[in-house]
């Protein structure tokens, strides 16, 4: 079994595909929502991702079949006055579970982010996904606190778009 991990290009075909395609499998899994992508969603999200200096996916290949995908975003730490990487997605297609390709995608994000100067890499978990927990507490992520009088740090939306 031949596993590759690779910073993905925006203007790839094939990558043009396999980016909405993993990430579709993502939001169809109960931990991704459970629901699949709006075709519009498929059809614009490398088009528009492209559009942003500050993405960029890593994609995780078996034997040259598309099994896992990270998305990223370069953001900025205003107490570090250094860039961060924000990990936005990330996604193991089921059957491809267990052959460390999380670890191996952070990796490889991690690689990016020191070579960007980067001073740390955030990502958001749910509360309740311990299948992921595990792998980023396995790759070295914890909990975020300043002081652990203040507690630790939650991650809130408020949507934008009425759904």
């Amino acid at each position: 079994m031949n596993i590759e991990v690779i910073k993905a290009d925006y203007s790839n075909k094939q990558h043009k595909k396999e980016i909405p395609m993993l990430l579709d499998a993502y939001a169809s899994n109960p931990m991704g929502g459970g629901n699949p992508l709006d075709a519009e969603v498929k059809n614009n999200l490398v088009k528009e991702l492209s559009k942003l200096q500050h993405a960029f996916s890593v994609i995780a290949y078996i034997d040259g079949i598309p099994a896992g995908l990270v998305n990223c975003f370069e953001a900025f730490s205003t107490f570090s006055c250094k860039p961060l990487i924000n990990i936005h997605d990330v996604i193991v297609i089921n059957k491809y579970r267990g052959y460390g390709i999380s670890q191996r995608m952070l990796g490889k994000v991690e690689e990016i982010a020191k070579s960007k100067g980067c001073c740390k890499v955030t990502l958001e978990v749910l509360s309740n996904n311990e299948v992921a927990k595990s792998a980023y507490s396995k790759f070295g992520f914890s909990g975020y606190e300043l002081d652990p009088k203040a507690g630790k740090a939650l991650f809130w939306q408020k949507s934008l778009i009425n759904t």
